[in-house]
């Protein structure tokens, strides 16, 4: 279970997180949804202590993150996934050179038959074909480098994953997918998840809650029902901008087919 409790952040006078309050139950997947900006990666980024909260606490199975010690943030760490928003692949690596990092346990990730198995596993995992463990980063599409990433982040077998804007840069086709993957992975191998999220229509479909995020507050959190239903002025003013935003997608990518 994740418990963000009362957390606050500011980086010199910009109060980017003020008094943020979230659960995550064991084998949910909760949405973070906000505009840019607004401290969704930072928030993501205080559950495994990459970040520290200037207030609050975040506590991850009972460990209160901020308090603890390096070995023991590490090996808290070996339990949970993170997505990077742009995948963070190292270019001079292979693919499977890049999922074989995400291999936590010292033992396992100096056994090649062991890292070579496990490998092809991840890549069946997120739909891609074992030959791809011999490419290149260069030699892959945005939505190739995207699968990848999460491939590196399970290979660990997680008990938690974290998703920084997943979808983020892809055509509707390719996010379609990643939204696909979430769910995949959520069924078959139990995770718990956070996505990070400026996607309304992926969020709903792939969360089992969301919570929004606004001005540094979160201002509801509720299944997708719920969340449309709200009366909240914020959270009808972002579902109007997403709204916005999609038509305005729509209509430029009619526009491209149509030249």
């Amino acid at each position: 279970m994740i418990q963000l409790l009362n957390i606050s952040k500011r980086f010199l006078d910009n109060v980017v997180l003020d008094g943020v309050s979230l659960d995550v139950q064991d084998g949910e997947t909760v949405a973070l949804l906000g505009p840019s900006g607004v401290g969704k990666s930072v928030t993501l980024k205080t559950i495994n202590g990459l970040l520290k909260p200037d207030s609050g606490d975040v506590i991850v199975d009972g460990l209160h993150v901020p308090k603890l010690k390096r070995a023991e943030l590490q090996q808290l760490r070996s339990r949970i996934g993170y997505v990077f928003q742009y995948g963070a692949l190292f270019d001079s690596d292979t693919v499977a050179e890049n999922i074989r990092l995400g291999i936590t346990d010292d033992q396992q990730h100096r056994d090649e038959a062991y890292c070579r198995e496990r490998v092809k596993e991840c890549l069946r995992l997120v739909n891609l074909a074992p030959d791809v463990a011999d490419k290149y980063p260069a030699e892959l599409s945005g939505g190739m480098k995207k699968r990848v990433g999460i491939a590196r982040a399970i290979a660990g077998k997680p008990k938690y994953l974290l998703y920084d804007e997943p979808t983020s840069g892809l055509d509707p086709v390719n996010a379609d997918v990643i939204d696909g993957l979430v769910e995949r992975l959520r069924d078959e191998l139990g995770v718990t998840s956070v996505v990070v999220s400026h996607d309304v229509r992926g969020s709903f479909r792939v969360a089992d809650r969301v919570a929004l995020l606004w001005q540094a507050k979160i201002r509801a959190v509720g299944t997708a029902e719920q969340i449309l239903a709200s009366r909240d002025s914020a959270v009808q003013q972002f579902l109007e901008r997403d709204l916005e935003m999609s038509l305005i997608q729509a209509e430029g990518s009619q526009g491209k087919h149509g030249a």
